[in-house]
């Protein structure tokens, strides 16, 4: 059976405010632009910050590194706090959706949900599962699918179609336990980068994304998105 395929979210931090909103998350926290990483515009971020996700492409030295990151973890296992929410990705294009859910799972916490947001629901009825089982269980959830595919043609490019390979990926850190997690649905589980404060994630987060950037530095396709408190 094929896999099911979706069409890919822009990373455009209003669309995805956008499409949390609609799934019933209160507009008390708002996706913006990281401008860049030196502290000046670091500091322009407005905080708290309780999620980041970074978008990047997939090249073949990426995939050698995560390769050799899973067999090496698969060897020394991490201490990963059960409080961490994690989901596979078994939809195709659908990784901005899944940040979005680790992002928003991870933070139940400080965010706010109407009472009947399909979202809060989805992670309330999922929280108990594997992250295999979260996946199936995503593959029917109609509501979430629904909006994903509103929210994958409302941005400023046009969206491509369903069989396109993309090869930019999208993944989130959070911030659970004082510790800094990297939430990447086709990893086979989580990977924890050491402590971390809700004073310093935006910081902790960024040196994360670094490494990426620094692994592939000829390329210039790396968006960074801060999940902050609204400021307005």
């Amino acid at each position: 059976m094929d896999c099911p395929r979706w069409l890919p979210l822009e990373s455009n931090p209003e669309v995805m405010t956008k499409f949390v909103n609609c799934l019933g998350m209160k507009p008390t926290w708002q996706f913006g632009d990281v401008y860049g990483l030196d502290p000046e515009l670091l500091s322009m971020v407005p905080r708290p910050v309780c999620a980041v996700l970074l978008l990047f492409p997939v090249t073949e030295k990426y995939e050698a590194f995560k390769q050799e990151e899973e067999e090496k973890l698969k060897d020394q296992r991490q201490e990963v706090s059960p409080d961490v929410y994690f989901i596979k990705q078994t939809i195709g294009n659908a990784c901005g959706t899944i940040g979005l859910i680790h992002a928003v799972a991870n933070n139940q916490a400080h965010l706010e949900f109407e009472s009947d947001s399909p979202l809060k629901k989805f992670i309330e009825q999922t929280t108990k599962m594997t992250a295999e089982e979260r996946a199936t269980f995503l593959e029917k959830d109609e509501s979430i699918r629904v909006t994903h595919e509103s929210s994958a043609q409302e941005g400023q490019t046009e969206a491509p179609s369903l069989d396109e390979k993309v090869n930019l990926h999208f993944i989130a850190f959070v911030n659970v336990g004082g510790h800094l997690y990297e939430l990447d649905g086709r990893k086979p589980f989580p990977i924890v980068h050491g402590k971390t404060s809700e004073d310093t994630f935006l910081e902790d987060a960024v040196k994360v994304c670094k490494i990426f950037m620094a692994r592939d530095p000829q390329e210039v396709r790396f968006t960074i998105i801060a999940l902050s408190k609204d400021s307005y």
